[in-house]
């Protein structure tokens, strides 16, 4: 799992007239908000590569060819205009999805009965893969560069106080408890949380430190800042468009600014960090950093990335299969922004 720079900021540039001290952050990539927050100069590109039980295998034509545990998947990919290095493998897919519309509707179609669930990993965490109604299948690969990125930041800190915002199948959550951390794990959905749940008792975490709320994120962010509660991590990755439990309606572009600044007053004095991450085709990372520096900047200091995290293809042909010429190819998925003190 590699990360590399590219390009510069224009927030970088905006924060006017430069000083003594700001040139020489700048001369190193870096960018002060305020008096002691610093921006990263370039976006990171935090590239995810295979493992064990996960791997881009192939993309191309609009869609992307993966491995999850024994199962091969086609799944649309509409950024993938390039034409596939391995097009005989395709026909051995066990499931396709089929589209229905712009968003992630559509149908799976199987070649062989697939399991309800089946065991998945990553590092000492276990989770079940599943073929969900909205093309995904239960959690979101490209996201490992972001639990290797959390379980690092929480190494030094035994019995951090960790609040996961839209926590999903809860695989952040579970990388949080197993580096040591007291959990709040949050989720509109139910039957997400019971499918977090699964994966706590499959990985030997039942009796781990995590708090499992059905609630909506926003009021739940709210009535925590009235308790005064205080947390050293937080990890906040919203959807586009959502519902909460009672009807709630959630929309990114005119909801994430206030949340952002609700999770900023949440953190302690010993923060060690807050994780946002987006998908959505008009957002970035400058953008997301901008959010999150004018929310912490007079606040905190620490130290803001941006960029975005991305799916790079195997480099191991598939057995039986001869090396192809083309170089392994990497599609991006998502953008964040994370703030660290």
């Amino acid at each position: 799992m590699g990360v590399s720079h590219f390009g510069y900021s224009p927030l970088a540039r905006s924060c006017g007239a430069l000083g003594g001290a700001h040139k020489a952050l700048y001369a190193k990539g870096l960018t002060a908000y305020g008096e002691d927050m610093i921006i990263s100069d370039t976006p990171a590109v935090l590239r995810t590569r295979a493992w064990a039980d996960y791997a881009l295998i192939d993309s191309g034509h609009g869609r992307k060819l993966e491995r999850y545990g024994s199962y091969l998947v086609v799944r649309p990919e509409p950024q993938c205009f390039w034409a596939p290095r391995y097009p005989e493998l395709w026909e051995d897919a066990d499931a396709v999805f089929d589209p229905a519309g712009d968003e992630d509707e559509g149908r799976w179609s199987f070649t062989r009965r697939p399991d309800e669930q089946w065991s998945l990993g990553w590092q000492q965490v276990k989770f079940y893969g599943r073929f969900t109604n909205f093309r995904h299948l239960a959690f979101f690969p490209e996201q490992a560069a972001n639990w290797a990125w959390q379980a690092q930041a929480l190494k030094t800190r035994p019995g951090a106080r960790v609040l996961n915002l839209f926590g999903y199948t809860g695989v952040a959550s579970l990388v949080a408890a197993a580096a040591g951390a007291k959990v709040t794990h949050v989720d509109a959905s139910k039957k997400s949380v019971a499918y977090a749940r699964d994966n706590a008792v499959l990985s030997g975490m039942a009796e781990a430190p995590i708090r499992w709320i059905v609630e909506d994120a926003r009021k739940y962010v709210q009535r925590e800042v009235k308790r005064g509660s205080k947390y050293e991590g937080i990890i906040l990755d919203p959807p586009k468009y959502g519902r909460g439990p009672t009807g709630e309606v959630w929309r990114l572009f005119e909801d994430l600014p206030e949340m952002v600044h609700l999770c900023a007053q949440l953190l302690s004095d010993e923060a060690a960090f807050l994780l946002l991450n987006a998908y959505a085709a008009r957002i970035s990372g400058p953008a997301l950093s901008g959010i999150v520096a004018e929310a912490l900047g007079q606040q905190h200091g620490g130290r803001i990335d941006y960029g975005e995290l991305t799916l790079v293809e195997d480099s191991k042909p598939p057995k039986g299969l001869k090396p192809s010429d083309i170089a392994p190819r990497e599609i991006g998925l998502s953008f964040f922004a994370r703030w660290q003190a």
